[in-house]
């Protein structure tokens, strides 16, 4: 078996030994081709171009921004007629946790930690053992997990420029954030987001609105975060919104998606499940989001998900 492994040397919870000791374990199973990446994007070109040379595996060493940009590359692969490969063409696709966070590694039942991720990735190349699950696409790009639009992408985005002043991330972090955006963010005050699907009334006046392609959305240290909660690899898109972002409502829907048995509902809520596409347009500039990473303001985004789309090594 031919495999790249693709390491994004800032990920934060690996030092430069334990990336040696990952190499040394996966070429014990593979032929294996190391790569780095050096700037934002650059995992995206990598895995394009291990698909081309025909590889079996690209595996990541990074956190969920890697995974992304990874996978973004293998689906933007074109096979000799111009035509997107299917899942079996591709690349199978295994993600040793390197990242703060790892959602898509833990949704796909992987450890928290990177050296038991790593050995249960060893004994699925070992075993060829996968599963083929589906993806969100939001216009041309593809995502794992979640999108957001409107307030949540905002929080990510201020997040993201403390990390650039050198702060550490941290539930706090984005509990801070959270707070600052939701009480002088103009989210709460001025709802301007209407969701529109094929065949189906249009849902205005909304404040913000989270999309998954699985459960659970994010992670509070070892909490679940469960907007969505039935969201799943093998159905098509979920999405939660909130038509309001009055204190109390969110509070209450805040703390139930945060329940060991999370249920989010109320007059303020709206929630679609299994939904093929629908689109999202804005009266002004929203903030966006894909798998954690805030990619700038938009006024219109279409979502569609993308059944049985590439093979995981779980």
């Amino acid at each position: 078996m031919r495999a790249v492994l693709l390491i994004n040397p800032k990920a934060t919870t690996t030092s430069e030994r334990a990336r040696d000791v990952l190499v040394r374990a996966l070429r014990s199973e593979v032929d294996l081709s190391v790569r780095y990446t050096r700037r934002r994007g650059h995992a995206t070109v990598l895995a394009r171009e291990a698909a081309a040379e025909g590889v079996d595996a690209v595996v990541t060493l990074g956190g969920d921004g890697t995974v992304n940009e990874v996978v973004n590359g293998l689906m933007t692969t074109t096979s000799a007629g111009g035509q997107p490969p299917t899942a079996e063409r591709l690349p199978a696709l295994a993600t040793v946790p390197g990242g703060s966070t790892n959602v898509f590694a833990r949704a796909l039942g992987l450890p928290r930690e990177w050296p038991e991720g790593a050995s249960m990735i060893l004994e699925g190349l070992r075993l060829g053992r996968y599963r083929t699950i589906g993806l969100g696409r939001a216009d041309d790009r593809y995502f794992t997990f979640c999108a957001g639009f409107g307030l949540d992408a905002a929080v990510i985005h201020r997040v993201e420029e403390a990390r650039r002043r050198g702060r550490v991330s941290s539930p706090g972090l984005y509990f801070r954030a959270f707070t600052a955006q939701f009480l002088f963010g103009s989210e709460r005050r001025h709802p301007a987001i209407r969701l529109e699907r094929p065949g189906e009334d249009t849902e205005g006046d909304l404040a913000t609105v989270i999309v998954q392609n699985t459960a659970p959305w994010t992670y509070v240290g070892d909490r679940e975060a469960n907007p969505n909660p039935e969201a799943s690899f093998d159905l098509g898109l979920d999405a939660m919104a909130f038509r309001q972002l009055g204190v109390a409502s969110t509070t209450r829907t805040v703390t139930q998606f945060l329940s060991n048995t999370p249920d989010p509902h109320g007059r303020q809520v709206l929630r679609l499940h299994d939904v093929d596409e629908f689109t999202l347009v804005a009266e002004r500039p929203q903030a966006f989001q894909l798998d954690g990473d805030y990619l700038g303001e938009r006024e219109k985004i279409r979502f569609a998900s993308v059944p049985a789309a590439l093979r995981v090594i779980c």
